[in-house]
């Protein structure tokens, strides 16, 4: 008897490993565009925070394209266009300085570091505060008792007196001003991201993640972090005004860098100049007036932010 042999099998065609990875990877940038998209759909139906936005945007194009809208020698002393404190006309609409600078141009050039200034040093002093508020949300025990004590000690010390201390001690630059306003502005942040953070971590699925193995760094950096964020980016443009106005300050009493402009350092050479028992107003309106206009649009900006990503807080529009 003769024995058929059995076909050979077909061999099955190897598993895509990339398919379900790409996927997956697909299906998470198509939920953060939408959720982008709804941000922005709900952040539009704020009126006010509109407004802050059109204001910023438009502030920031002019210090992008300081040197082509204000020219590349606009800070000279030296080749200064007009004479000494002329008062507003056609060729300078904002008058000149003391030195026969034409004030727009300087206004122009003040922002780059007006808003440079803030906005880095508002990132390093979010960036201390959630670092510090989640590892004291998450560690407890003496390590949280400790740094909420250091943080308490922050707050009752005045900021504005600790940030002209270090300033006053280090070599007058940009960067000493970025590094005395973020060490001495955090503790905020650390207080409300602390507690976001105690009440992120007594969830059940905290408890789940920590059964399966979960350590420290995994629940810290993908658990709590995301879930903190909103928090932490609403608090970043609330944060990054109140660091512009400490710049003007400190700038204002002469502890910012004399080798640049900025909108304090205008308000601290109009003081110098005389120009206020000389009633020279052309000095002191358009840089404080910018001061303002800036705090106001990223105060603005904040507010609707917060209220998107928070909606029980009931904010206006």
């Amino acid at each position: 008897m003769t024995t058929e042999s059995a076909p050979p099998e077909k061999s099955a065609p190897p598993a895509t490993s990339g398919a379900p990875a790409q996927s997956s990877r697909s299906l998470a940038w198509t939920r953060r565009r939408h959720s982008a998209a709804r941000f922005w759909r709900e952040y539009r139906s704020h009126r006010a925070g509109v407004v802050g936005l059109v204001a910023l945007v438009l502030i920031g194009l002019a210090a992008v394209f300081a040197p082509q809208l204000a020219g590349s020698d606009a800070q000279s002393v030296t080749n200064a266009p007009g004479k000494a404190l002329e008062s507003p006309s056609g060729e300078f609409p904002l008058g000149t300085d003391q030195f026969g600078r034409d004030l727009l141009s300087l206004l122009v050039w003040g922002a780059r570091i007006s808003l440079t200034v803030g906005l880095l040093a508002a990132f390093l002093s979010v960036a201390i505060g959630t670092v510090v508020g989640i590892t004291a949300g998450h560690y407890r025990g003496w390590y949280a008792t400790v740094m909420m004590r250091v943080t308490d000690w922050f707050l009752v010390m005045p900021t504005l007196v600790l940030a002209v201390a270090l300033a006053a001690v280090m070599s007058r630059s940009i960067w000493t001003i970025i590094l005395a306003i973020g060490v001495t502005t955090w503790p905020t942040t650390a207080r409300l991201v602390r507690a976001q953070t105690l009440a992120v971590e007594s969830r059940p699925y905290i408890e789940r993640a920590r059964a399966l193995g979960g350590g420290h760094t995994h629940i810290m950096t993908r658990h709590v972090l995301p879930n903190v964020m909103p928090l932490v980016l609403a608090q970043t443009t609330l944060v990054i005004s109140g660091a512009i106005l400490t710049e003007a300050t400190l700038a204002f009493l002469g502890l910012g860098d004399p080798t640049t402009v900025s909108w304090g350092g205008l308000l601290q050479d109009a003081r110098e100049a005389g120009a206020v028992s000389a009633g020279d107003w052309w000095y002191l309106a358009p840089p404080g007036l910018a001061i303002a206009v800036v705090a106001l649009a990223f105060t603005l900006c904040g507010r609707a932010v917060e209220s998107v990503l928070n909606p029980r807080l009931g904010v206006s529009r």
